[in-house]
């Protein structure tokens, strides 16, 4: 009778164990809600994803745009929600530069801008908040000619060059030839 005296404890010890700690922590399932007290809900959920799937063809670009005194150019990519852009840009010279983007379906002339400033540099990495345009408003307030250099990869399915009351649509040559 021992013997089975002890399998039948060690067997409801196991199930409370399951039911407390296993299935709390495993399952995200919490019915007694020792999980909860004891900080092991929540364990068995993944973060954000470190792969992403992306619509559009992996894209890389170098252009160099010139700004005369007191010119400015706009050149933004078409990205939809969660597309990635990793970019750098120098300038030749101190330039006023706005990042910003504008959402799709948005009125005329709303963007919503995401930094601002004066510099001759930046690099980062940027993933759209929404579909939309997305990119740089560079202008030289300065009094001699300046280049500015962008380096942009990513997951665009376009771009547009705006300058002088223009718009040029381009398409960012894909690293695969695709396109």
């Amino acid at each position: 009778m021992t013997l089975f005296k002890a399998t039948a404890l060690s067997l409801l010890v196991a199930g409370v164990v399951l039911i407390a700690l296993v299935l709390p922590a495993e399952f995200d399932l919490d019915p007694l809600g020792t999980g909860a007290a004891l900080g092991l809900t929540g364990l068995s959920r993944t973060g954000p994803e470190a792969l992403v799937d992306q619509p559009a063809p992996y894209r890389h670009e170098r252009l160099v745009f010139e700004l005369a005194p007191f010119e400015s150019v706009e050149y933004k990519y078409r990205l939809e929600q969660g597309a990635g852009l990793v970019f750098s840009w120098q300038a030749t010279g101190e330039v006023v530069f706005d990042f910003h983007a504008e959402p799709d379906g948005a009125e005329e002339g709303y963007a919503e801008s995401f930094e601002q400033g004066r510099g001759v540099a930046r690099h980062g990495i940027y993933s759209a908040l929404f579909p939309g345009i997305h990119g740089w408003f560079w202008e030289n307030r300065g009094a001699e000619v300046v280049l500015v250099t962008l380096y942009a990869s990513g997951f665009a399915e376009g771009a547009k060059e705006f300058r002088d009351n223009d718009v040029h649509d381009r398409m960012p040559p894909a690293v695969d030839g695709s396109g």
